[in-house]
């Protein structure tokens, strides 16, 4: 990313000329699928690894990446959605509908998901309940995965600050984004080796959004340079590789000098620690490569191209149902799964299960007026085609 071409400053170089709707950019359709399938990776690695399983728990390692990507990747779906317009509008002007979008699932399901705990065991009187809830919405905890939701808001209220100085550093990007990067690799240093040396921040290290502060500037640069940045992506992919390669070789090297030093299988690879850093931009930068090599052959119309945008789409629903559907196959159901589905199989079968389990969940929630609060995306009444049954109007899922 060069500096700032001789544009307008609040319209970087785009794939287009400016316009009043950025182009859909289908790399992102498959950056959010491969971010998503490994959120459900971890999760269903991390309640089915035993606990002596090296391999699975260097996968673990592995898969631990995804907060970060799916940060990047919502910086940059805000900051090229805003970019790509000759003359946007404020951005707080549409604060107000991007927080109902993220804060409505967001609550909803951390209603179903604290009932759903206490309703097995239930332990609270009803204003106990009440207040328990509401301290899980302040902090992200009604469940593991809701803290995405909930940063995301913060990203949200947050990014015209982030915009301001995108805008004001336009010359220093490289330097702006190795200040970040230094930045982020000292907080979770401190994350990883002084745990509660940051006080407040530590306990709350993953629902705060000071925890992702690179990855959120990495999205916004990249939009501001868009046109220039995927171009480079396009012709270095074997560069991305290489780089994908050696990140993801380098953190199992420090996964396994962890654990010969002593440090337990999961804290090796834990998710907020400098290694793991360092890899996410390697990952993430790969699977931007593999986007950009879908892009170049997707043929518009096509059965794939209709099927990744809808896995695309219905990946939002996936994210949010996917943990209900593991607590069920896996502590609700007394075992049952686990007592018949010897290792190392257990992981696997477990995650085909919930990925078409919570698909189904996605698919039934886009389709009726319950779509935005289970499956995060907004409902589109359904329209009659000029001769033919009702069609629903799809949401635009890279540039929503």
């Amino acid at each position: 990313m060069s500096s700032a071409s001789p544009q307008t400053p609040h319209a970087p170089a785009t794939p287009s000329a400016p316009r009043s709707r950025a182009p859909r950019l289908h790399e992102i359709d498959v950056v959010r699928i491969l971010t998503f399938a490994c959120v459900i990776g971890v999760h269903t690695t991390s309640h089915t690894v035993a606990s002596t399983d090296v391999p699975l728990y260097g996968l673990l390692a592995l898969l631990h990446f995804t907060r970060q990507v799916f940060f990047a990747l919502t910086a940059f779906v805000l900051a090229y959605g805003y970019f790509a317009k000759a003359a946007p509008a404020p951005f707080l002007r549409s604060l107000p509908r991007r927080l109902l979008l993220v804060g409505v699932p967001y609550v909803t399901w951390s209603v179903i998901y604290f009932a759903a705990s206490n309703l097995r065991s239930p332990h609270y009187t009803f204003g106990e309940a009440l207040a328990a809830l509401g301290l899980h919405l302040v902090q992200g905890t009604a469940w593991y995965h809701l803290y995405f939701l909930l940063v995301t808001m913060q990203v949200y209220v947050l990014f015209p600050v982030f915009l301001w100085v995108v805008r004001k550093t336009a010359r220093f990007h490289w330097l702006l984004l190795s200040l970040a990067f230094a930045y982020q690799l000292v907080i979770t240093w401190f994350y990883r080796y002084s745990a509660h040396s940051l006080g407040f921040v530590s306990a709350h290290s993953k629902s705060l959004f000071v925890s992702y502060i690179f990855f959120i500037l990495a999205g916004t640069v990249a939009a501001y340079h868009a046109k220039e940045f995927l171009a480079w992506v396009r012709s270095h992919r074997g560069v991305v590789a290489i780089i994908t390669a050696a990140t993801g070789v380098g953190t199992l090297v420090f996964f396994g000098v962890s654990i010969a030093n002593g440090v337990s299988l999961y804290r090796a690879g834990t998710p907020l620690q400098p290694v793991i850093m360092v890899w996410a931009v390697g990952v993430g930068l790969g699977f931007l490569a593999f986007g950009t090599w879908w892009a170049d052959r997707r043929v518009e119309g096509s059965s794939l191209a209709r099927g990744v945008a809808v896995v695309s789409d219905r990946s939002f629903g996936i994210f949010l149902a996917h943990p209900m559907i593991l607590w069920l196959m896996l502590f609700v159901g007394d075992d049952w799964v686990e007592g018949h589905v010897p290792t190392p199989w257990l992981t696997l079968v477990c995650y085909v299960i919930v990925v078409l389990l919570a698909y189904g969940i996605s698919t039934v929630a886009r389709r009726t007026p319950v779509s935005l609060p289970l499956a995060w995306r907004p409902w589109r009444a359904r329209r009659r085609g000029p001769a033919g049954p009702a069609v629903a109007k799809p949401a635009d899922a890279a540039t929503a």
